[in-house]
């Protein structure tokens, strides 16, 4: 599970440290919460009433939950890793008053309100805890959580709620703008870079999920959730390496693509890409035709599939849509494919195991500056 990290010890500096440890708070908030918004996704997928099964009395709790549960379980979790339980509790209420002061489903105001909070009641307790009298201690630190709880309650209500309502709509109409212009395809020039230096957890939850909820809440599906999650262009890089990759490389390549495409795991074809940075060329040609064919069959999901498996694909895209979603995936597999074959034929592929040990270990460092 990933959680909150630490300053470091100085090995991972400068700003993809920073960006990277951004995404590793933003994923170990979403992460753990991964369930609640496949049952979200499932719910409405089956029942809404452009849905297979259209129940309007069970499609009554899709509102409540994207509107209430899944905004108080990230607060929750935030205040939980910055300061426990009490973190938590804290971070729960306080979110409550981001949802009160804001029109639209409060993902970021919950991630950014739950550990402020937390770590607030952190520093209250740190100064009352050595100074509370014996036999004191339930009520003082009762009544410091209800306190501080009710003001940052407040505070989410009064400023966080509708500043972050005002900066969704902003991203909103921006990502409406590439959609209206038929640009969205250039979004995988930052997305699948980003995908290799493990910044795919501030992207994806940070940004795309978000706007991606609000879009599903009104459509009844998104075309945000697809632009992180593709399994795609890592098959197309797998499946070239397995084909024209260093000899010695190519009995891997198999179980890597059953653990990416399959499982889910996209980190497993990171270190190909790292032995050879310029197959990052592939995997933005693939990324970009996923989204080109998506946008151009006007598909989306309902949810996030997580993990990136064809399989979440699958159980998260709604009816009629599955032609487009098919062939998006296909279609981005098979460019990247061809163009990591022709990069990887074109520069020789004399690099062997010990370069893939090489990339696997950058991999892991540059991870710790992410998510675990």
């Amino acid at each position: 599970m990933a959680n909150f990290i630490p300053a470091g010890d100085g090995t991972h500096t400068g700003w993809r440290a920073s960006v990277q440890k951004f995404g590793g708070n933003l994923a170990g908030m979403v992460i753990p919460n991964i369930g609640a918004f496949i049952a979200w996704g499932l719910l409405t997928a089956l029942f809404i009433p452009t849905g297979w099964l259209p129940n309007e009395e069970l499609s009554s709790m899709v509102g409540p939950m994207i509107i209430n549960l899944l905004p108080i379980l990230i607060g929750y979790t935030g205040g939980r890793l910055v300061h426990g339980q009490r973190g938590a509790v804290i971070g729960a209420i306080a979110t409550v008053g981001v949802i009160v002061g804001a029109d639209i489903p409060m993902f970021l105001g919950a991630m950014l309100i739950g550990p402020l909070a937390a770590w607030i009641l952190k520093k209250i307790d740190e100064v009352l805890d050595p100074r509370t009298p014996m036999g004191f201690e339930m009520l003082i630190s009762n009544f410091s959580l209800g306190i501080t709880g009710m003001l940052m309650a407040i505070l989410g209500f009064l400023g966080i709620g509708p500043t972050v309502n005002a900066f969704s709509d902003v991203l909103g109409r921006g990502v409406q703008t590439l959609i209206d212009t038929g640009l969205l395809p250039l979004a995988s020039i930052l997305v699948e870079p980003a995908k290799i230096l493990f910044l795919n957890n501030a992207i994806n939850h940070g940004v795309l999920a978000p706007i991606g909820v609000i879009q599903a809440e009104e459509m009844g599906k998104s075309i945000m959730f697809m632009l992180e999650t593709n399994p795609g262009p890592g098959l197309g890089i797998l499946l070239a390496f397995w084909l024209a990759g260093p000899k010695i490389l190519r009995g891997s390549a198999p179980g890597a693509i059953i653990i990416h495409f399959l499982g889910g795991i996209h980190e497993i074809y990171f270190p190909y890409v790292l032995m050879k940075p310029l197959l990052v060329l592939a995997a933005i040609a693939g990324g970009a035709t996923g989204v080109a064919v998506f946008s151009l069959t006007g598909v989306g999901l309902v949810a996030t599939p997580s993990p990136g498996s064809i399989f979440a694909y699958l159980a998260v895209t709604p009816p009629g849509n599955h032609f487009g979603v098919l062939l998006g995936i296909a279609l981005s597999a098979a460019v990247s494919f061809v163009v990591a074959w022709t990069i990887l034929r074109a520069t020789g592929s004399n690099e062997g195991e010990a370069d893939l040990e090489a990339a696997q270990a950058k991999a892991r460092s540059m991870k710790t500056g992410s998510s675990e």
